[in-house]
């Protein structure tokens, strides 16, 4: 168990691990394009591991190094593994994989953990089945283990039948341009979290294939062709250098994020636009991207459809904000590692804050004089997100303890190394 040291501000100046969503996506590419790649800077976490074993066992080779990994794509060549994949509680991957597995010849199981089989995956089932994909889901709960006797992708039309996972809709399009002819890929209802859809399309941009997208992000027309090899840089984690944007917010002190650029690919970096909305001061250069925070902290109402990852570090953030925050269109937190709608509420209430759950919404009453938070054990349902941003939270409130912290490898293993610069 972890307590966190309250602190009374911060001056800091740091680093964070590449951008986890980016290194999958250009892992994907590298491993379908035909010859050495290097990604620069990519993450090296329990996620990126499972993926990397992943695409070892499906024939390409990963040669990870301290700042740089080694890529030798096959051009879309795919062998059958001799056992199941397992993925653990990896999301991305496990949506990612499925499509890989698909252009194999062979069968192929894509399985992961407890969680990961109450998942949904049935959505990106039904969109591979329309391009020919012979797939089940072994227990028929529409959710992981998945089965796949493979023989490549037909292409043409298909349906994706929902879009509140951008990772369903970013498989597909990283394996279409291997289809046996021009893949074409609509989506039914409202996509969410479009900036990572448009992580993707850029990702395969630089590695060599450009995708017709309607603004919408609910059509796409992708050519056939072959991943061009080559180097990739891969961001600074946007999602995990939320944490210490929220730690400047909510200590009125400053910190600087050195490798996030701006502007940048990912969504969550959007976040700090938020907080400026909240009173916080944000400058962007070339050396970051800086947020100074303020005593003043002023509540907002905002639709976080789009970045549902840093909802929990904005939740802790708003609970020590004066006024009222509504956090809006968040159903798909339901659906991560943990119901992150749910147990942001219940977790927040141990230390005292005034919240209140609804379908797809997240209300939180801030301070108020007279009603000071207090310390509490917090339960993290081995959701790395939850336990950093609670970290968060005990900056500011004695006493908050985070159980089974070690969760945070996922997908930023030396975060409780890096979270103690923040008191230098």
């Amino acid at each position: 168990m972890k307590e966190i040291r309250p602190l009374a501000t911060t001056d800091t100046t740091l680093t964070v691990p590449g951008s986890k969503s980016l290194t999958q996506r250009a892992l994907i590419a590298a491993a379908l394009a035909n010859g050495e790649s290097i990604l620069h800077y990519p993450l090296a976490s329990e996620d990126t591991e499972y993926t990397s074993q992943a695409l070892a066992a499906m024939g390409i080779v990963v040669e990870p190094g301290r700042e740089q990994w080694r890529v030798l794509g096959l051009g879309g060549t795919i062998a059958t593994p001799s056992q199941e994949i397992f993925l653990g509680n990896n999301g991305t991957a496990t949506r990612f994989l499925t499509s890989v597995a698909a252009l194999g010849h062979g069968d192929f199981t894509i399985n992961g953990d407890t969680r990961m089989h109450e998942r949904p995956i049935k959505p990106l089932m039904e969109a591979l089945s329309g391009w020919g994909v012979a797939i089940r889901s072994v227990q028929d709960t529409g959710c992981p283990p998945v089965a796949i006797a493979a023989n490549g992708i037909k292409g043409g039309k298909t349906l994706l039948p929902e879009g509140k996972s951008s990772q369903y809709l970013s498989s597909l399009l990283l394996v279409a341009p291997y289809a046996e002819q021009p893949a074409e890929l609509m989506v039914a209802g409202e996509v969410l979290s479009k900036p990572y859809v448009t992580m993707t399309l850029a990702v395969m941009r630089d590695f060599g294939i450009a995708v017709t997208a309607n603004p919408e992000l609910n059509h796409f027309i992708i050519p056939q062709g072959c991943y061009r090899a080559g180097e990739y840089a891969v961001e600074g984690d946007a999602s995990s250098a939320s944490y210490f944007w929220a730690a400047a917010a909510v200590t009125g002190g400053r910190v600087t994020v050195a490798n996030v650029p701006s502007p940048s690919l990912q969504g969550d970096a959007v976040l700090v636009d938020i907080l400026a909305r909240m009173g916080c001061a944000v400058e962007r250069t070339a050396a970051g991207i800086t947020v100074r925070g303020t005593q003043d902290l002023r509540g907002v109402e905002v639709d976080m459809g789009d970045c549902p990852d840093v909802v929990p570090t904005l939740a802790v953030v708003a609970s020590f904000a004066k006024g009222r925050t509504v956090i809006k269109n968040i159903a798909h937190l339901r659906i991560k590692e943990c119901d992150r709608l749910h147990v942001m509420v219940t977790e927040l209430a141990k230390l005292g804050v005034r919240t209140e759950e609804r379908a797809d919404t997240m209300i939180i009453e801030g301070k108020t004089e007279g009603s000071p938070l207090h310390g509490a054990e917090i339960e993290t349902y081995n959701d790395h997100r939850i336990a950093m941003s609670f970290a968060v939270a005990g900056l500011m409130v004695p006493g908050v303890r985070i159980r089974e912290e070690g969760c945070v490898v996922k997908s930023f293993p030396d975060f409780w190394e890096r979270f103690e610069l923040l008191y230098r």
